[in-house]
């Protein structure tokens, strides 16, 4: 079974994602931040930089993706390959940060690789409001991150709930504001018997 978690910077995907892989014993991918060559220089340059972060991303993903439906194994992803293409990329064309060359090349490329793939048996989508995230993101202290504007995020979680509001797969919604899965075992309980009556609808 793949499940994938969906939400904007700071949404608290990875934690979670530790925690239900912990829980159910499933197997982690979590997103590839700390090697990831590009994202220091894409937070201090984002025009010139953009175009390479997104490939990178969305090579990692494509392998992981791939990894994940011939292993065979019950795994849990943080952010999915669907993000990328449907939010971030996207978001960086529209205000002037990637070339419409870029973008369409970017495009062409996901497109070849959605047409290789399928996507998770379920979607968990994070769902935050802005203050929310900052306080988040301020919490964890990346220093790459403490460039990210609150129009940036914003724009990010427009993008978010227009594709999550077409999307046609299996679907949870979280809402995270008024959620600690970290130091309250009942929020997380909670969020675990939603998901035990989604995967058992599955069957």
């Amino acid at each position: 079974m793949h499940i994938a978690i969906a939400g904007n910077i700071g949404a608290g995907k990875t934690t979670l994602t530790k925690l239900l892989a912990k829980h159910y014993n499933w197997e982690a991918q979590l997103e590839d931040v700390v090697d990831n060559p590009y994202l220091d220089d894409f937070y201090n340059q984002m025009e010139r930089w953009s175009f390479n972060l997104q490939v990178y991303f969305l090579n990692s993903r494509f392998r992981q993706v791939l990894q994940i439906r011939q292993s065979g194994r019950d795994i849990i992803q943080d952010r999915t390959i669907y993000e990328d293409a449907h939010i971030f990329a996207p978001n960086l064309h529209a205000m002037g940060l990637m070339t419409n060359r870029d973008f369409e090349n970017y495009k062409s490329l996901f497109d070849l690789m959605e047409s290789l793939v399928k996507g998770p048996d379920v979607l968990i989508y994070l769902r935050s409001s802005i203050p929310n995230l900052v306080s988040q993101i301020h919490k964890r202290g990346r220093d790459y991150e403490n460039s990210i504007s609150i129009d940036y995020l914003s724009r990010l979680n427009e993008r978010y709930e227009a594709w999550i509001h077409d999307y046609k797969g299996k679907l949870l919604i979280i809402d995270v504001d008024n959620l600690n899965f970290v130091d309250n075992p009942e929020d997380l309980g909670n969020v675990i018997n939603t998901i035990d009556a989604e995967i058992n609808g599955l069957f």
